[in-house]
């Protein structure tokens, strides 16, 4: 299901870009733009809005002023020229706080807090170890100007190449720009596991492994000798595969 979302600016050029930021991602549906906080007010009444990003310095009544009022606000990321709002911003639990202009690198960095909060809240509202949402799981990756959704039961294996890393499926691979540990913080320790300093692999994709090597479907991957013992333990190793 589609995030769905409204923008709230008076200037024309800034819905602009924030428009093409958001045309970018498949996953977002613009429900509405507008120009001011009572045609906002507005579009709140007709449609279900997941998310808001919201100007501050509007006509007639100011981004803070309106949020304020609404009983039951949509998750809000704060769109602005003005860093002196930030703290109001935060008070009324926003999801981000983005100056303008605003770069798609930072405006992705937004969204991908959305995500998680909204994750975070599910969580909280239904916990347990019955709740199994790995099939669904996804995350957002940037290829080139492309940006990719991938679920999280697609990945096979990650490969650190300097300022960059591969990211292996069945069916293609994807080059981002971003670090190991980076990639090591988007994906879940319980499905997803560091075994060398240039390799991550999906736990659910591991067809064998010996003291010294996992093996996915296709590759066989090298356990790094600083990763051996975390790795053999968390693969319940227990002895009987000979040392060499």
């Amino acid at each position: 299901m589609k995030t769905k979302c409204l923008i709230i600016d008076d200037e024309p050029l800034a819905r602009d870009l924030m428009r093409s930021h958001i045309e970018k991602l498949e996953n977002i549906e613009i429900v509405a733009e507008c120009g001011d906080a009572m045609k906002a007010l507005q579009e709140l009444r007709n449609h279900q809005i997941d998310l808001m990003f919201m100007d501050i310095q509007m006509p007639q009544i100011t981004g803070i002023e309106f949020l304020k009022t609404l009983k039951h606000p949509p998750k809000v990321i704060i769109t602005t020229a003005y860093r002196e709002y930030a703290l109001d911003g935060f008070e009324l639990d926003v999801v981000d706080y983005l100056l303008k202009p605003i770069t798609f690198e930072r405006f992705l960095k937004s969204i991908n807090k959305y995500y998680q909060n909204t994750q975070e809240e599910l969580q909280n509202i239904a916990p347990g170890p019955s709740q199994n949402n790995t099939a669904e799981a996804f995350i957002y990756v940037k290829e080139n100007k492309k940006v990719i959704k991938l679920h999280l039961n697609e990945i096979l294996y990650v490969e650190g190449l300097s300022e960059y890393v591969q990211i292996y499926t069945k069916q293609k691979k994807i080059i981002t720009k971003t670090s190991m540990t980076n990639m090591q913080e988007k994906l879940p320790d319980t499905d997803f596991m560091r075994i060398h300093k240039s390799y991550i692999v999906s736990m659910a994709k591991i067809e064998a492994f010996t003291s010294h090597s996992i093996e996915v479907p296709g590759k066989e991957l090298p356990i790094g000798r600083s990763y051996k013992k975390s790795v053999l333990q968390a693969l319940q190793y227990n002895g009987s595969i000979a040392q060499n």
